[in-house]
Order: C-alpha cells, then structure tokens, then sequence
C-alpha cells in the first residue's frame, strides 16, 4: 500500500514533468531565438551556474554580467514578450551561444577565483568590504548568495512539478537572475555604494523570490507546499535582521542565526523528503525487499523536536537549556535517517551522498550542544561549520548534480566527476569541522578546507557547466 503511494506520486510527477515539456517544445518551435538562450529555458540552469560563480559573478566582470534567467511563459498567451526577449537575445547572443567571454577566461572559472579572493583577505594580500567586515561577509554571501541561488533553482525547478504549472522562465526569471546578481555586486561593493545602500539592494532578492514561489504554490492550490514558501520567507526576514545588525552593531547575530536555523530547518523539511523518496524509488529498481520508513508521525515529530532546538538557540545560544533542546534535536533527527536505509545505497553515490549530507545535520546540532556546555572543549566555529560546509555545502552539491542530469536529459546516475565533488565537499566539511578542534594545526588544517571546497566546485564547474549551457539531450 505504502510503496504504491510512492509508485503514484512517481508516475504523477512524471506525467506532470512530460506535459511541461511538450508544450515548452512547441512554443520554442514557434520561437527560435529563444532556442539558443538555452540558460532562459529552467529554474535550476542559472541559478546553479550563478552559484557556482557566486562571489565573483557580480565582482567586475570583464565583460559584464552573465546572462542567465527565466522569465515565465503563460498558459494561455505564450507569445507575450517576444520582442523584448528576441531583443535581448540578440544583444547577448555570443554570450549565450558560448561558454568563454571575449576576455578569453572561461566564465565558469571564477568560482575558482572566488575562493582565491576569499584567501587573499585572509592573508592579507588585499582587502575589500572593509566597512561591512569581512567575516560578517563571508558569512553573508554564503548563506544569502550562494544558499539563496542554490534554493531558488532547486525551487523553480521542483515547484512545476509540486503544482503542475509551467516554469518560470524568460524575462521574469532573467530579471530575477539579475536582482540576485545585483545584490552579489553592492555587497562587493559596500566600500564604494555604503553599506545601506548595499544592504537595500541585496534584501530585494530574497523577498521578491518569496513572493514569487508564494504566487506559484497558491496559483496551484498546492497547500502542503506553503511550509517551504514561510521557510523561504524567513530566510529573507533573516536576510533584512542580518543586514540592520551590521549597520546598527557592526555584525550580525540573530540574523545570522535565524538564516543557518531557517536553511537547516529546510533541510530537514525538502531533505526529509527526497532523500527517502529517491532512496525508496532505487531500492525499488533493484528489488531489494528493504525499503526506507515512509512519512509519518515520527518525521513530524522529529522536524517539531528540531524546530523547538533551533528557536532556542536562535533566542538564547548560550542557555544550556537550549543545549539540552539541541542534543534531543541531534538524536531525533539521527534517529530519522537511521529509518531511511541509507546503508543499502553505499553502492550508489549520487544517492549515498544525499543521507551523508543530511548526516551533517544532527552532527552539527550535537556539536553545537557540546560548544555551549564545553565552550572551550568545542568551539562554536566547527558546530556551525558541520552545519554550512557540511549539511549545506554537501546536499546543494547532491541536489545540483543530481538535477542537472535529469533535467538535462541524462541518467541520474554516479560518474567518476560526481564522485570526486562528493568526496571532496566530504573531505572538505570534516576537515572544516576539524580544524577548531585541533589548535595547532588550525591553519594547515583551514588550507586542506578550502582546497578540497575548491576542489568539489571546481570540478562540479567543468563538468556541470557545460550541461548548464547546452540544450536538453532527446533521448
């Protein structure tokens, strides 16, 4: 009964998924400037790519901004835009028919060049933000930059297919694209724009992306969903919280801690979900007889037990009460994927990595527990960095490498540039998670960090990117 549940919603989706895709194939048929925009055609293929590039993308470009959104094609007036679209295509045509700009350098090595940027201010080879706070920064620009575009494009692809809808696609999701990646550019720019004039322009991405997968899930009546849409719209009240502490007290604290509570709350909410779902799907493929718990009280009462641990940090994180909330959390949401049978996936990493991600989530509620009964034992930086590099950093990479494949006409299944991200991002959380635990070799430690961080994105750009331009494979 419980398996044909899963059967259902499968051949649903699917369904679903080939009817968008008909009727997207009959209007770029109709237009064919918009064929070679292949960028402007899903969610997921900007915003994966601006992500990837997400603090370099808005720092001086050579050659301008990348072009890269979706606007939205309307049901029953599917020539709307023509001329503004074909005009904008037109004018970024080699952009978008090539993956190199006319600097030469292939645009997707500037995510390498992120991270170069991000060691140079450590060690003081030169400096940027320097009125905003660097550290203030990088925190900033991982949670609302990158997190935030991994999110929408996960989200602007998965919502078609929770309601039925098209996608956004076109002018709106090129204007969406662009008010991220103007947000990415006044954040690099606070020294010279100010800080309030960043922080206006940086707060318009979140809380228009909120409006707008708010529109798309009512629109669809698909109600259950609306959970993600008030996890989305914290994200962006943290975001405005985040902001206002930097410009009244010079750095962030419970905007920051709101924003790490509300991506780890969607974790245990989306993550709880595909994980299992993918799992069951494969198990299935196989005939194994072992097959993961399906979604029940437990789950609600796990994500409930977690969602009261993270409240209490974010409003007392040196209570030990909210230590004890945090370790119950850590157990409940440990005790959730043990029902998920992640085990029997070891064989297939590009499903295997999603129950170690999720992994990170009950690690780092643990070790935060232990950072705030035991300060100087467990230092707060690994905690959280169980939680950023390695429940964030190791599920978007899961997430974009698994829908960039099946979206793109691929099999959803492990290669050996796959798994290399997988092993690298891995290699990278631990050792990040490490390095505060292990004060004399802190640094040497911090390096490994950031090699492997750059290692797995650096691959995941070489090998994804060019899926992310190219148009669907016809199978």
């Amino acid at each position: 009964m419980k398996l044909g549940l899963f059967e259902r919603q499968s051949k649903l989706n699917k369904s679903r998924t080939d009817k968008i895709l008909q009727v997207g194939k009959h209007i770029a048929n109709d237009l064919p400037i918009i064929r070679s925009a292949r960028l402007l055609s899903y969610g997921f293929r900007p915003f994966f790519l601006g992500a990837a590039n997400r603090k370099t993308a808005a720092r001086s470009h050579p050659n301008g901004c990348p072009t890269a959104d979706h606007g939205r094609l309307h049901r029953h007036e599917p020539d709307q835009g023509r001329s503004r679209l074909a005009d904008l295509v037109v004018m970024n045509q080699d952009a978008v028919s090539s993956s190199k700009p006319r600097g030469g350098i292939p645009r997707p090595l500037w995510a390498c060049v992120a991270m170069i940027l991000w060691i140079g201010v450590l060690s003081g080879s030169w400096t940027f933000a320097t009125k905003y706070g660097v550290i203030a920064w990088h925190a900033h620009e991982f949670l609302f930059g990158y997190i935030a575009a991994v999110m929408t494009g996960f989200l602007l692809t998965a919502i078609p297919n929770w309601t039925g809808r098209f996608p956004l696609q076109g002018m709106p999701l090129f204007a969406l694209f662009m008010l991220w990646l103007a947000g990415r550019a006044a954040m690099l720019a606070t020294d010279e724009i100010g800080t309030g004039a960043a922080a206006v322009v940086d707060c318009a991405y979140l809380v228009t992306l909120t409006a707008v997968i708010t529109r798309e899930i009512v629109a669809g009546s698909n109600w259950r969903n609306l959970r993600v849409t008030v996890l989305v719209a914290l994200t962006a009240v943290a975001n405005i919280v985040f902001q206002s502490e930097v410009l009244i007290y010079t750095a962030p604290a419970y905007g920051l801690r709101l924003a790490l509570a509300a991506i780890v709350g969607l974790i245990m909410v989306v993550g709880g979900r595909i994980t299992p779902s993918f799992t069951s799907n494969w198990l299935t493929r196989r005939g194994s007889e072992k097959r993961p718990a399906p979604l029940g009280r437990f789950d609600i009462g796990s994500i409930g037990l977690g969602t009261l641990g993270l409240v209490a940090w974010i409003v007392a994180p040196d209570w030990y009460g909210a230590a004890a909330l945090l370790l119950i959390m850590a157990i409940a949401q440990a005790a959730r994927l043990s029902r998920w049978a992640g085990v029997q996936t070891w064989r297939e990493p590009i499903l295997f990595v999603l129950h170690v991600g999720y992994a990170f989530v009950p690690l780092g509620a643990l070790m935060l527990s232990l950072s705030i009964l035991w300060p100087e034992i467990v230092p707060a930086s690994g905690a959280l960095h169980a939680w950023t590099t390695g429940a964030m950093g190791t599920m978007t990479l899961a997430v974009m490498t698994r829908a960039t494949l099946g979206h793109t006409g691929r099999d959803v299944t492990s290669t050996p540039a796959n798994v290399a991200i997988y092993v690298a991002i891995v290699v990278a959380a631990l050792a990040r998670v490490a390095a505060p635990l292990l004060p004399a070799l802190y640094y040497p430690v911090l390096i490994v960090a950031a090699a492997c961080w750059l290692l797995g994105f650096g691959i995941f750009i070489v090998a994804y990117g060019p899926m992310l331009w190219a148009a669907r494979l016809k199978r």
